[in-house]
């Protein structure tokens, strides 16, 4: 602690002893300011950056393709799938891909997707509602 003084004095107190002078918060009144080593600064500060970046969480979203009649152990099996993903923490796309006649019969898909939210109920909150987009129907799941 240096105490209040003039802009000058504390550039000249910062040159003596070899360092560089700070402006920590400027809004401040008077204005905070450091005496220390700017390059050494710089560098705590790029670590302290990239420590974050590690332990940030990259949220990604995984695709699973789902047919209206779909077999019971194939749906098992892509219901595994889907859970697993939301317990590492990635969205779900769920898409329902209708071919030739089944384009008719859109309720089947809605049954299918509706089972799906149902039995993810307690995991997941629903992004987005299923919609038809062009011959399939899409809707997004994210972990609670």
């Amino acid at each position: 602690m240096q105490g209040v003084m003039t802009a000058r004095e504390a550039l000249v107190r910062a040159y003596d002893v070899g360092l560089d002078l700070l402006e920590i918060s400027p809004n401040a009144v008077p204005p905070v300011c450091k005496i220390l080593d700017y390059g050494k600064y710089k560098y705590e500060q790029q670590k302290k950056a990239n420590e974050a970046r590690k332990k940030q969480k990259v949220v990604e979203i995984k695709e699973i393709k789902v047919r209206p009649n779909i077999d019971d152990h194939d749906y098992d099996t892509k219901m595994k799938q889907m859970k697993s993903f939301i317990d590492d923490g990635d969205k779900v796309k769920v898409t329902l891909r209708f071919r030739g006649r089944e384009m008719a019969h859109q309720d089947l898909g809605v049954k299918v997707l509706e089972r799906i939210r149902t039995e993810l109920a307690e995991l997941i909150k629903v992004e987005s509602m299923p919609r038809l987009e062009n011959r399939q129907m899409v809707m997004v799941l994210a972990p609670k």
